[in-house]
């Protein structure tokens, strides 16, 4: 297989898998640091697609200012609890997209991969981990004062291009997008003219979409 020298990136949450109930335990969480969760209206009303997005969105309508780094480790830290405790052996459990991560760990022998997801750091590696991504492979979670387009850039900084985003929301097409990358798509979620694969994929139909789009 041809190497290429720009790095793929793939989101986590929807693209390799998903773990269910997610917003609810964030709103969870920060019912514990807050005292009262958030309400789902109040989560519906966010507009980010990145845990620092949302969170400070959600600690401006709450408390009329921004969220400091101090509060966003506070919420990482009960998240990540959290689903530890959610999804323990016996617990729930994740859905693995076996053929899409199977394609992503093929790529990654060949190519610069990248995981780029709106999850905060450690509940990314969290979810690298109980999906069984090889941590050799580089992940960039949410950052203070980064939207999903910044994390994009940030991943691919210094880096010819073009690049290639895979993702299965809308937020993930329009990241992508405003960061000139080519966009593959996962599953039925995001409308438009792109390449999408279903998420039963087999991993040689995700090499062959990859490749068709980095030629």
């Amino acid at each position: 297989m041809r190497s290429w020298a720009m790095p793929l990136c793939f989101d986590l949450d929807g693209t390799l898998g998903h773990f269910s109930s997610g917003f609810v335990l964030l709103r969870e969480a920060l019912g514990e640091l807050w005292g009262s969760a958030p309400s789902a209206e109040e989560l519906g009303r966010c507009t980010g697609s990145t845990d620092w997005e949302i969170v400070d969105e959600l600690h401006r309508m709450r408390f009329g200012t921004a969220l400091d780094e101090a509060g966003y480790e506070a919420y990482e830290a009960a998240c990540v609890e959290r689903f530890r405790a959610v999804f323990a052996p016996g617990g729930r459990e994740a859905v693995a997209y076996a053929g899409i991560l199977d394609a992503l760990h093929r790529l990654a022998a060949h190519h610069r991969v990248w995981v780029v997801s709106g999850n905060a750091p450690d509940l990314l590696a969290f979810k690298a981990e109980v999906l069984g991504i090889d941590p050799a492979i580089p992940r960039l979670g949410s950052l203070p004062r980064h939207d999903r387009t910044a994390l994009l850039r940030r991943a691919l900084q210094d880096c010819p291009g073009p690049h290639l985003y895979v993702g299965d929301r809308p937020h993930d097409l329009n990241a992508a997008q405003a960061a000139g990358l080519p966009f593959l798509g996962v599953g039925g979620a995001v409308p438009g003219a792109h390449p999408s694969l279903p998420i039963d994929a087999d991993p040689e139909q995700v090499v062959q979409s990859v490749a068709a789009l980095m030629r």
